[in-house]
């Protein structure tokens, strides 16, 4: 069954707004004290770096495919389209497809719990009404989703306002009341450049590569995008480089206030930051702030990936139920429904600090360098694309060898959960593929 038609209604302004809501999340707010841990000293500003060229990069890869192929799914299409659309292909776009029904829900969860750790700091939480509050997350955020896309467009707008609003409020304590020239004048102090410190912005790498996941979240979208060819790769690149400049001005301005060495330990720092330059009547508003930044990344991510599996099945090579658009908003509300009941599930049973490494572990191997691979088989065969990456291959040779150093780095019983998901998946594809032949052929 071929995709159904959808309407291009978000422009580039949209596309740029669910790419950043997606990206901020309460990611840097919760991963911030993580990093500087990790790296152990000022100079954890290179693993925020690290984590904007890698995505940077990456991006390149995504710009290529997404503005070639505009249309609901993402990686979906790509790896269809890349690995050709039998055989390998279709193979590795269902293992795509199946891993996402499991690491999409996880990136949901994800931000989930973390509101329901930030809420901690307004309301102390028991572990049970911890797992309350996540799990009304993700039922308010399906419930705002049963709409069309035009009045989701506006949602995102004004997310992302909130989002951009909140951050500049951080940055600019830090401008007004710290030394906010102080944390990139000592970055280095310390820094020995080894195998440890090489190391060290491996593992926190892993966060910060968490915090700057969904800058590609257009992408799913792409069949809604007005102008794909344009405004696909301008908005991802015009998302990585707001995010990388606010993360860095947010971190700087935290520190600058907040000496790195307690930062590491403080749960709530951004909380404790503007607690300790305006009261705690301004550090509680912060925080609702900071919640609403995690709800609209929970908003724009369970937005893009529900288009994923509705892709595939809408082209007949995922379960039929998925294709199903709602009668009167036009879109997948089946796919919707899955996934947000998986996460709600999800956000009930795991740690923050587990889903985070089991999100990247689950889809380095299929969608990161799966998809990098494939552009590399698709330039052999096809030379016209709208957009074309500056220095092809190298960019995608680095991007392949980058996500191979972070799933190393999140550990082997993650690696192993990923390979684990993969392989039920093959299980899972031969089985649905037996089932098909046997009812194609005559009684």
């Amino acid at each position: 069954m071929a995709e159904q038609a959808q309407d291009r209604r978000l422009g580039l302004l949209q596309a740029t707004a669910i790419n950043m809501t997606d990206m901020v999340g309460i990611g840097p707010f919760i991963t911030l004290p993580m990093v500087i841990a990790t790296m152990n000293g000022p100079y954890f500003l290179y693993a925020w770096m690290a984590g904007a060229f890698l995505s940077c990069i990456d991006a390149m890869v995504w710009s290529e495919l997404g503005a070639a192929f505009p249309r609901a799914g993402g990686s979906y299409n790509f790896l269809k389209e890349t690995y050709g659309t039998r055989g390998p292909g279709k193979i590795m776009s269902f293992l795509f497809v199946w891993q996402t029904m499991i690491q999409a829900p996880l990136v949901i969860a994800s931000a989930a719990i973390g509101f329901s750790d930030y809420f901690s700091y307004l309301v102390p939480l028991s572990p049970v009404a911890a797992k309350v509050v996540s799990g009304t997350v993700v039922i308010a955020i399906v419930f705002l989703l049963f709409r069309r896309i035009e009045a989701i467009g506006k949602i995102s707008v004004f997310l992302w306002v909130a989002v951009i609003g909140t951050m500049l409020w951080i940055i600019g304590g830090g401008i007004a009341h710290g030394n906010f020239i102080a944390p990139m004048q000592h970055i280095n102090d310390g820094l020995t450049f080894n195998f440890a410190f090489v190391a060290a912005i491996g593992f926190a790498s892993v966060k910060t590569v968490y915090s700057y996941l969904g800058y590609y979240n257009v992408c799913h979208l792409g069949g809604e995008i007005v102008n794909p060819s344009r405004n696909i790769p301008r908005s991802m690149f015009f998302s990585i480089a707001g995010i990388f400049l606010l993360y860095m001005m947010m971190n700087i301005s935290v520190v600058s206030v907040i000496p790195w060495h307690e930062a590491k330990d403080s749960k709530f720092v951004v909380s404790l930051f503007i607690e300790r330059l305006l009261g705690p009547n301004a550090a509680n508003i912060a925080t609702c702030l900071i919640l609403l930044v995690a709800f609209a990344s929970v908003f724009s991510a369970t937005l893009g990936y529900s288009r994923i599996p509705y892709a595939a099945a809408a082209d007949g090579a995922f379960f039929k139920p998925f294709a199903r658009l709602h009668p009167q908003g036009n879109f997948p509300y089946v796919s919707i429904l899955s996934l947000g009941a998986v996460a709600f599930v999800f956000s009930l049973l795991f740690k923050l600090h587990d889903v985070i490494s089991a999100i990247l572990a689950m889809r380095i191997l299929v969608q990161f360098i799966g998809q990098a691979t494939g552009l590399l088989l698709l330039r052999e065969k096809r030379k016209s694309f709208p957009y074309k990456m500056p220095f092809f291959p190298v960019p995608v040779y680095i991007a392949i060898a980058m996500w191979a150093g972070i799933l190393i780095s999140t550990g082997y019983q993650m690696v192993l959960s990923g390979l684990i998901v993969i392989g039920l998946g093959i299980v899972v594809y031969i089985v649905k593929e037996a089932v098909a032949r046997r009812r194609q052929q005559p009684s």
